[in-house]
């Protein structure tokens, strides 16, 4: 053998020699393919958290580590946006490039990859609502992840028009999928020690057989946790677990003492919330070597998740339910997740341990690729901003088929909107005059989803959080009831607006935690007592045509910076090939950023991270755009860094 393994066959000649007569097996001890052993050495990379021009780059820096399959979700929420309206890559909504899944698994079987997927319809993921649409919650008393008739059939609707897309792909008929995961983690969803819906796995399942699927199904759980509650008896249960690996492996291996051992997330780091304490990496390096040697060890098969990151773009971020106060965690807009990939696709200490450890284990060797270089970095110079647009004109700009007149207050998911979709993320504004006392005292029934800003005469009374502790205040969803007081120089007529931010809906837990409505729906607003009613309500979307179309910007007046919520935009000069970057959102307050009208994500001054990654290909040569929606302190310009920005928090 050279020193390049050229003369070493790829990972498709090897198992597909003499032609396919069958797929993965998993009906003894060892996994085999086409008959033939195979370990599984994996990870995880979502397509729809990279931009599909770097694909590529991340799958051969997968195969070159020696794995020799790449796993991925399918977010239902991004794939039917509207009841009905379905996109994979070929509609013109903000993350349509992101979402030709066919061509993702083609790649990676280009780049000598196999493929795990794992529909869902619940993907969990630190996603919006777990991948949910948010339009299933126009369905009153709706029971999501059961086998309610008003969940299965949009289930069923979604997956007839996904799985055909997929179907073909399948290794058996010459494609790369392996393996298709029959739901996520169930066995967590639900009262301890209770066997969840088990007819609701058996339709999943006969879904997938019904549009052809063949290869061989899985669920994933932690099984020294829940056993096997949340699976099937025919379906090969897998492992999901950080630390304590042999406790898990050992509980799988009770449960199914006759067949392959598998951990389907061996979780490589771990995410951030806004306000924690410190940027999380869950991991040290040595302890994710040593997990992984034993894992290994015990002659199990195992997908590293996540293997590369990527980024929660636009507003897809989800959120973590707590037990206690502040009882939400929402997460930050990067997932680069510590892992052996950074989100901008570099190397790292875990990468280097993934290729040593897989290579000391893999008793098939088959021919690799070289490792690709990094991009560049580049932390381009500050950008002024020298435009901007006061929140009483980008009320003003909001198409009148997003504005209502209502009686009551609604949630977003309930406004009628978007052909009846409703409302699914970004901010919704509730409107109406009011006449103040001195005094006066505002009441905000129930709790507030998530967060609000109360303006009067578009001047904004709230103030920007300062650390944890003011989570308990008004304008936050920890407390119910919530009230303000007004002042005396309020005294009068005056038009009040309350902007509630949607920051994320639940991805993981009980049932409760996936009743989402977001916005102002829980109880009645009163002033002095007396109910308010008769509101105009805005769907403020943030869409990329809107944010494109923007016009009648003011001039900003030199030293002079106006509160937020306000937009700000400004302009900036790429003479060369753009490169990946930074933007260093440390000296404005809580908002988010369209980079030539694209959202790349939320911010927040109290981090962890205060920067956003700007991946190269939504750059151009010549002048680009930056607009910011700033909720309360804006700055005059914005910073780069050729590397990501993180703070310490106030920590919750």
């Amino acid at each position: 053998m050279d020193a390049n393994g050229d003369d070493l066959p790829t990972l498709y000649e090897y198992y597909t020699e003499g032609g396919i007569s069958s797929g993965l097996d998993a009906t003894g001890t060892e996994f085999k393919l086409n008959g033939k052993d195979i370990t599984l050495y994996g990870g995880a990379i979502h397509y729809f958290r990279v931009h599909p021009k770097y694909w590529q780059d991340r799958l051969r820096k997968a195969r070159a580590a020696g794995l020799n399959f790449v796993e991925t979700y399918i977010p239902w929420n991004l794939h039917e946006p509207e009841k009905g309206v379905f996109d994979f890559g070929d509609g013109n909504r903000d993350m349509s490039p992101y979402l030709n899944v066919r061509k993702f698994v083609q790649l990676a079987q280009d780049e000598d990859l196999l493929v795990v997927i794992r529909p869902g319809p619940y993907i969990c993921s630190e996603w919006e609502f777990g991948g949910l649409p948010s339009w299933l919650l126009k369905t009153p008393d709706i029971k999501v992840r059961t086998s309610d008739p008003n969940f299965t059939n949009r289930v069923k609707s979604y997956f007839d028009q996904l799985l055909p897309q997929l179907q073909d792909l399948q290794f058996v008929l010459g494609g790369s999928i392996i393996a298709v995961q029959v739901e996520n983690e169930y066995g967590n969803f639900g009262e301890n020690n209770t066997p969840r819906d088990k007819k609701y796995l058996e339709f999943i399942k006969q879904t997938y057989i019904d549009n052809g699927l063949v290869g061989l199904f899985t669920t994933c759980d932690t099984p020294g946790y829940v056993g096997d509650i949340g699976s099937l008896s025919e379906v090969l249960q897998t492992a999901t677990f950080n630390k304590n690996p042999e406790f898990q492996l050992k509980a799988l291996k009770k449960l199914q003492p006759y067949r392959p051992l598998m951990v389907m997330e061996y979780w490589s780091g771990w995410y951030d919330h806004w306000l924690d304490e410190t940027h999380q990496t869950g991991l040290t390096t040595k302890e994710f070597e040593d997990n992984l040697e034993v894992i290994l060890n015990y002659n199990s098969s195992v997908n590293i998740y996540m293997f590369h990151g990527g980024t929660d773009f636009g507003f897809m971020n989800g959120a973590d339910p707590l037990s206690s106060s502040p009882f939400y965690q929402f997460d930050v807009s990067s997932y680069d997740y510590d892992a052996p990939l950074s989100e901008a696709g570099d190397y790292n200490e875990k990468y280097n341990i993934v290729e040593r450890v897989v290579a000391k284990f893999n008793k098939i060797k088959t021919k690799l690729p070289q490792k690709p270089d990094e991009s560049k970095k580049v932390a381009y110079p500050p950008v002024v901003m020298t435009q901007y647009l006061n929140f009483d004109d980008i009320l003003e700009k909001i198409d009148a088929s997003y504005k209502v007149k209502s009686t009551d207050l609604v949630s977003m998911e309930m406004i009628d909107i978007n052909g009846g979709n409703g409302q699914s993320y970004g901010y919704i504004n509730y409107q109406k005059k009011v006449n103040l006392s001195a005094n006066s005292v505002m009441t905000i029934g129930g709790h507030i989803r998530d967060t609000v800003m109360l303006l009067l005469d578009g001047v904004q009374k709230t103030k920007i959080i300062t650390g944890p502790s003011d989570l308990t205040g008004f304008g936050y969803w920890v407390s119910s009831d919530s009230e303000f007081s007004f002042d005396e120089d309020d005294i009068g007529e005056h038009t009040l607006d309350l902007l509630v931010e949607n920051w994320g809906r639940c991805n993981y837990g009980d049932p409760e935690n996936f009743h989402q409505r977001k916005g102002l729906w829980e109880g009645p607003i009163s002033i002095d007592k007396q109910e308010l009613t008769d509101w105009e309500i805005t769907a403020l979307e943030f869409k990329s045509d809107w944010i494109k179309r923007l016009n009648g910007w003011r001039a900003m007046k030199k030293g002079v910076l106006e509160n937020g919520p306000i937009l700000l935009r400004g302009e900036f000069e790429i003479n060369d090939e753009p490169s990946d970057t930074w933007i260093d959102l440390s000296n404005w307050g809580k908002g988010v950023v369209f980079i030539n009208g694209f959202n790349i994500g939320r911010y927040l001054y109290l981090g962890p991270p205060t920067s956003l990654f700007i991946p190269a290909p939504l750059l151009h040569r010549g002048m680009n755009e930056i607009i910011v929606f700033e909720h309360h302190q804006p700055s005059n310009e914005v910073s780069f860094a050729d590397k990501p920005v993180f703070i310490k928090s106030g920590g919750l």
